[in-house]
């Protein structure tokens, strides 16, 4: 077993290689080789996550052209709100594993992969149940809140038929942080694509040869989520490279279930409180005047900085593993060393997104609708999506760092206080109160972004490296998980 752990390693670029004469080396020769380990990691997982997130906007982009502007509008509010109620939720939780088996895989610690896996996706699981009730009552509970009838009545059936793609995302997501933290980028990337892949077709004749319309839409979108977690389990169930860390369903994943929870719940809030900072963008248009425009504008936006977001995500899940596999292993200067690359490709990446963006302004709204009103609207907004972009390429990495280390907590007052205290309040100013309408809900939220960036930053800054690594060795080898560390 061990022979064929050590051929494994050798055949793939792992974090955990020994660095050779390191000190000695030129600063460039160290930044080329930390980017390799880096690259190696992030452009796959950039591949993945825009997969993944191809599912929706694909589903989207096909309802936009059916006629009129209510199914778009009952479809973006329906995604908008299984992101903010479920999907966001389930990928914060999940995100704990990133610390966890991260770490555990830094201090080859193998079993214990397995074992947070399983309390991960059992938790998540769990977790649907309530979900998918508030989500029948969807309807209701947005009429209740002073939404259109009708677009409600269109967002509530299209929640309803998202309700198998929300369990399918609870063992996705697990799973896909149980072979990141490995390095085994791949199979995900081929799972992911294929998965994409048979979405689009299959996408395109639910909607338009079924006579389902827009709900045929969601109904795909769980199809294509549940064929992806059949490919994920067939591959860790019979691959060799999992062979050590793929574990048996014990007593023992129960009893880890509140450990998990100690460190999952302040990563979901980290996660999920930026993220429905962004959905109530959408939610608050819909009070605005000509809500089914306004709607429909801000949700493309939106749409359009997730896509984007894919990449700063991918390079922060790099860092995060990174991180992780480093401080695991004890080694606080290759942590360091990790998040000075991530952050240097990130300003490289913020400044070619924002700029291509600027460039094809037109096409985003053209991508989306066939309406010219929402197309000119569109391009009216994008200069301030573009400075999203470029805050979201520098906090992507930093939000990769927090979940490495394991100080989500820290992440979590910063984005409750960057954006509920500062970006909600300047958004209802500057859209109701000085009736900016959509541009000055979308300026509220920049502000929330740049003082979320400042404090992430500063809190990386100061980082005590050392204290990391110890306080990750502890949480690996002990039983007991240590109280929230930090920076």
């Amino acid at each position: 077993m061990a022979a064929a752990r050590e051929e494994d390693e050798a055949a793939r670029p792992l974090l955990l290689l020994p660095r050779t004469a390191q000190e000695d080396q030129k600063w460039w020769r160290r930044w080329a080789r930390e980017a390799g380990w880096v690259g190696y990691l992030a452009l796959p997982m950039v591949v993945v996550n825009l997969s993944q997130y191809a599912v929706q906007v694909s589903s989207n982009m096909m309802v936009g052209h059916l006629p009129g502007v209510l199914p778009l509008s009952s479809a973006a509010i329906a995604t908008s709100l299984a992101n903010v109620s479920g999907f966001s939720l389930l990928i914060g939780m999940a995100s704990a594993l990133e610390t966890l088996c991260g770490q555990a895989y830094g201090a080859k610690q193998y079993h214990k992969l397995g074992l947070d896996t399983y309390r991960a996706v059992v938790t998540l699981l769990v977790v649907c149940v309530p979900l998918s009730l508030l989500w029948v009552f969807m309807d209701k509970i947005l009429v209740l809140i002073g939404q259109d009838p009708l677009i409600s009545q269109g967002a509530g059936r299209y929640m309803v038929w998202l309700i198998p793609g929300l369990f399918a995302n609870a063992v996705i997501q697990p799973l896909t942080k149980f072979l990141q933290t490995q390095s085994l980028i791949y199979p995900l990337l081929l799972s992911s694509a294929a998965t994409a892949a048979v979405h689009v077709p299959l996408c395109y004749v639910m909607v338009f040869k079924t006579g389902l319309g827009y709900t045929g839409a969601a109904l795909t979108i769980s199809i294509s989520y549940w064929l992806n977690v059949a490919m994920l389990v067939g591959y860790i169930a019979f691959s060799s490279s999992c062979k050590e860390t793929r574990a048996r369903p014990t007593v023992e994943v129960f009893r880890g279930v509140d450990a998990f929870l100690r460190l999952a719940l302040p990563s979901a809030l980290m996660m999920c409180l930026e993220w429905w900072s962004f959905e109530l963008l959408t939610l608050m248009s819909g009070l605005l005047p000509n809500p089914e425009l306004q709607t429909s504008v801000l949700s493309i936006c939106l749409t359009s900085v997730t896509l984007l977001f894919t990449i700063p995500f991918g390079l922060g899940a790099a860092g995060s593993t990174r991180v992780a596999n480093e401080l695991g292993a004890g080694n606080p200067d290759g942590a360091r060393s990790a998040v000075r690359v991530v952050l240097s490709m990130a300003g490289i990446d913020a400044v070619v997104v924002s700029g291509s963006l600027l460039a094809a302004r037109r096409l985003v709204g053209i991508a989306y609708s066939s309406e010219e009103e929402v197309i000119s609207a569109v391009a009216a907004m994008v200069p301030l999506v573009c400075i999203t972009a470029i805050t979201d390429c520098l906090q992507g990495i930093l939000s990769g760092v927090a979940r490495g280390c394991g100080w989500q907590h820290l992440g979590a007052y910063v984005n409750l206080g960057s954006f509920y205290l500062l970006g909600i309040p300047m958004a209802i100013l500057l859209g109701f109160v000085l009736r900016m309408g959509s541009r000055g809900l979308w300026m509220g939220i920049v502000c929330g972004s740049l003082s979320q960036t400042t404090l992430m930053s500063a809190i990386t800054f100061f980082t005590d490296w050392n204290k990391m690594a110890e306080k990750a060795r502890e949480r690996v080898f002990s039983d007991k998980q240590p109280q929230e560390p930090g920076p």
